[in-house]
């Protein structure tokens, strides 16, 4: 390959480096060049050399692994941002280890309107259940709360509880709680958005919640001061996504406003990361304001930023016995859990949305919502015939014999979470286990099951639920192990696991012709590592970390 001219030559090229393409056509190679947001060449260092021009900045991988670009398939770029900068206690375990945490964090806050401490675990104090007494023991003359790694429940001081207006209780939607004590109190407990929506509302970062919360749109709307805040919110999170190898976001909530603050971070200095934005859907809604979805996925269809996508979330999570289960919970025999939309209801916003030509993401925990969301998507093929949808289904943390085989045969994405299953990485292994029970054992967090049968799996962090990087996800999900002998082994090779965070992420956009993969004509989207990553041992991957990021052609990260 010879060149002449600068006009010819490479932007940029990776030398050095044990590239793994993704691709099955061409597994490997040494080197890659990179012109115009595109790579044009890979082969050999000398090759590739040849596109070397004045101006062609050169990237020595020094014998790390080269991958694509990491596509994060679940996540919540706004409200992550925004939690960098809370109190972190995940690992905190023990009242007086609690104590000293909140009280060394206070004094370093002192004109926050509102503590906020996160990734708390649900059994921090070992069984007994923390409450309001708890936290004002700790600090009392603060407002304070705390949320549950999973950000399904939260936990708040009587002060915070007070000026929330909620001490005394409040009617709420279905599946939230405001838990009461003995004493005719709020007890400290709240489950579920609607439950805790008013104490973070006191923090002053409603607007980085409204995606999830609501769907709609800052009202009023906010001040040049304000909007300007919250683009350095998104810019945080971003940073923090290139930091990790993170090329794409698929994010799962959204309204416009995020999609306007993106567009104007992108109008100033350009994006570090592809964005994906959806509308968010809640139970309150008419079929009506799906006009709102179309219309946002019609004004943002760029390879930078997206939208073309429906989020709705049918249940809550298995730690507060928010998820809806066929079977009753093991630890609750009376309770299966209560939907946030009935069957019907769900059927008929999958028809409507199906028919505009978007994709539906929906939040189905237990193995009742996994069975009502698939009936939801049968439906709507039915209805509307059959094409490539795509759509998904997000957790899946429990299923059933009956439905595995439904995702390959209805073409369901398994979006699933490899920080997720407790004892994976972060979370306990109780109270989640007991509420399971052992006999739906063999089919939680079933990866491999469902891959077995034919599911396109796409992996992701649920970042800022899980820790964002892709490679503690990718050890967790090499490592997995059965939490009793017998049950099936739901562990996934290295190989299957970053194309989970490549081809299948890439896929699940509609996007495994232009990304997720590393080859002539696709986007140079692409992360050196500091090691080879399959020379590592499975034990060692957390060690391993990006070096650089390159998106778009463009470095977005660099030690």
């Amino acid at each position: 390959m010879s060149v002449t001219g600068a006009g010819h030559s490479a932007d940029l090229i990776v030398i050095n480096g044990r590239v793994l393409t993704m691709d099955d056509d061409n597994p490997a190679t040494e080197a890659v060049a990179v012109k115009d947001g595109a790579i044009i060449a890979m082969g050999s260092r000398v090759s590739i050399e040849e596109l070397k021009g004045p101006a062609t900045k050169i990237i020595d991988a020094k014998g790390g692994s080269v991958i694509p670009g990491f596509i994060e398939a679940h996540m919540h770029l706004f409200s992550g941002g925004a939690e960098l900068a809370h109190l972190q206690l995940t690992g905190i375990h023990g009242f007086e280890a609690l104590q000293k945490a909140i009280r060394s964090y206070a004094p370093t806050q002192p004109d926050a309107k509102m503590l906020v401490g996160q990734g708390v675990d649900y059994t921090v104090l070992g069984s007994e259940r923390v409450t309001r007494h708890h936290l004002d023991a700790i600090l009392p003359d603060r407002p304070f709360c705390m949320a549950a790694p999973d950000h399904h429940t939260m936990w708040a001081n009587t002060k915070a509880l007070e000026m929330a207006g909620i001490l005394h209780g409040r009617t709420l939607g279905p599946g939230n709680e405001i838990v009461m004590g003995d004493d005719g109190l709020a007890g400290g407990e709240l489950r579920e958005g609607e439950a805790f929506g008013p104490v973070l509302d006191l923090a002053g970062e409603s607007r980085v919640r409204l995606g999830l919360a609501t769907g709609g749109e800052p009202d009023p709307m906010p001040t040049a001061t304000e909007r300007a805040a919250d683009r350095d919110i998104m810019r945080r999170g971003l940073a923090w996504c290139a930091r990790h190898g993170i090329t794409s976001i698929q994010n799962m909530d959204g309204n416009l406003y995020q999609l306007e603050l993106l567009a104007e971070i992108e109008a100033e200095e350009g994006l570090p990361c592809r964005v994906q934005i959806p509308f968010h859907y809640k139970n309150f809604m008419t079929l009506d304001m799906l006009d709102k979805a179309s219309d946002m996925a019609e004004r943002y269809n760029s390879e930078w930023l997206s939208s073309g996508m429906v989020k709705v979330f049918y249940d809550g999570v298995l730690d507060s016995w928010t998820a809806v289960m066929v079977e009753p919970y093991a630890d609750r025999p009376d309770w299966v859990g209560e939907p946030l939309f009935t069957p019907q209801q769900f059927i008929d916003l999958a028809v409507a949305v199906d028919k505009r030509g978007l994709q539906i993401a929906v939040h189905s925990i237990g193995d009742g919502a996994v069975r009502a969301v698939l009936d939801g998507y049968e439906a709507a093929q039915k209805a509307n015939g059959k094409r490539d949808s795509r759509h998904r289904i997000e957790h899946i943390e429990v299923t059933t014999t009956t439905d595995v085989p439904r995702f390959a045969e209805l073409g369901v994405i398994a979006s699933m979470q490899p920080p997720h299953p407790p004892g994976a990485m972060d979370f306990p292994l109780e109270p989640t286990v007991s509420r399971i029970g052992p006999a739906r054992w063999p089919l939680s967090y079933a990866w491999r099951t469902l891959k077995d049968a034919g599911a396109r799996v796409v992996f992701a962090s649920d970042w800022p639920v899980s820790p964002i990087d892709p490679l503690l996800g990718i050890q967790a999900a090499v490592l997995r192990k059965p939490w009793a002998d017998g049950d099936p082994d739901q562990s996934l090779s290295l190989h299957e696991s970053l194309a989970g965070y490549t081809v299948e992420g890439a896929y699940a956009e509609f996007a495994e012709h232009r990304k997720g993969a590393i080859k002539p004509g696709y986007m140079a989207d692409l992360v050196v590592l500091s090691a080879d990553i399959e020379a590592t041992a499975p034990e060692a991957l957390h060690k391993v970390h990006p070096v650089t990021t390159i998106c778009g052609g463009k470095i977005t990260y660099q030690t």
